[in-house]
């Protein structure tokens, strides 16, 4: 797949069934059925990518895998930066070739994805281990005109990454969960709830 600009938002969803029931009555149709997702990062030594603001992804969805690399992008009141994205047939041997290179894994993130669309732009509902989100990704006007319909306000829209969320999340609630996974949180919270007594 060639590159192209994406433009999005994230929005924090407090009752997924009153979203989705928004999303129907402003005319989207679901594309995806809820879905497993699997996210890992990788990064060089030093983690350079990072520091210029890009990301490379290896994902496995349902049982397709996508590499995805990010560039360093702006934010206002949207994010938009350039992703480039392919299809892989093997992802263990994609994580090989990656390591093979120098690439480390750097971080991991799950959750569970279910697409909408309105064939202008695409609405996805995620649920993570830290809460429910959504992410609305079309032209700028399409972003504000639909989170409008939706019943968004503006100073409600995200423009961080899952892991920007994720350690948001960690500092808040003082977790030392080191992934953001439904086992490595659940693991973390169970345990911090022993040892608080």
């Amino acid at each position: 797949m060639a590159s192209h600009l994406e433009i999005e938002i994230k929005v924090h969803i407090a009752d997924i069934r009153a979203f989705t029931r928004r999303l129907r009555a402003a005319k989207f149709r679901l594309v995806t059925r809820r879905t497993h997702e699997m996210n890992t990062l990788y990064d060089l030594r030093g983690q350079p990518l990072r520091k210029r603001g890009e990301l490379l992804r290896l994902r496995k969805y349902g049982q397709d895998w996508l590499l995805t690399h990010k560039a360093k992008g702006t934010t206002g009141r949207h994010k938009t930066r350039v992703e480039t994205e392919t299809k892989v047939a093997d992802g263990e041997k994609m994580d090989a070739i990656l390591h093979a290179l120098g690439l480390q894994r750097t971080f991991r993130y799950e959750k569970f994805r279910a697409e909408w669309s309105d064939k202008l732009g695409h609405v996805v509902v995620d649920e993570t281990p830290i809460g429910n989100f959504g992410e609305i990704e079309g032209s700028s006007r399409w972003i504000d005109r639909t989170a409008k319909v939706l019943g968004i306000l503006p100073e409600h829209y995200l423009t961080d990454t899952y892991a920007g969320l994720f350690f948001a999340w960690k500092r808040r609630r003082r977790s030392s969960a080191t992934e953001m996974t439904f086992r490595a949180v659940r693991r973390k919270r169970s345990g911090d709830s022993r040892a608080g007594g």
